[in-house]
């Protein structure tokens, strides 16, 4: 068991110098409340792009095939690219807004509410 006499790098007490703290002094410094500018999630940002494109493209397939625009066989097919479109959409449509405000500078929106990968 250490002394209790000895500081850990193994300097006595009595060659330890403490100063007095300022009156005024409440033991924080300004820094340790600032935050660091956040990082921008770029593959994070690509893929909500990607998302959008593609379910903004599957959408638009969806429509016309349901409107009849193309030549359906099995007219069965075509809800279902409409409901993957809607799925694939509404994610990338939501991060790219988040990306868009936090970009702008709005208050409560950050690039730390876009999940990002771990790199």
């Amino acid at each position: 068991m250490p002394a209790r006499n000895v500081v850990s790098n193994g300097t006595p007490n009595d060659r330890v110098h403490y100063s007095r703290l300022a009156s005024d002094d409440d033991g924080y410094i300004d820094l340790q409340f600032k935050r660091s500018p956040p990082k921008v999630p770029y593959k994070a940002i690509a893929l909500a792009v990607f998302l959008f494109l593609i379910g903004s493209v599957l959408i638009i397939i969806g429509s016309l095939l349901l409107a009849g625009y193309f030549g359906v066989t099995h007219s069965d097919r075509t809800v279902p690219v409409l409901i993957i479109g809607i799925l694939v959409f509404l994610p990338g449509f939501y991060h790219l807004r988040i990306a868009y405000y936090a970009f702008k500078g709005y208050p409560g929106y950050s690039y730390d509410d876009i999940p990002d990968f771990d790199d």
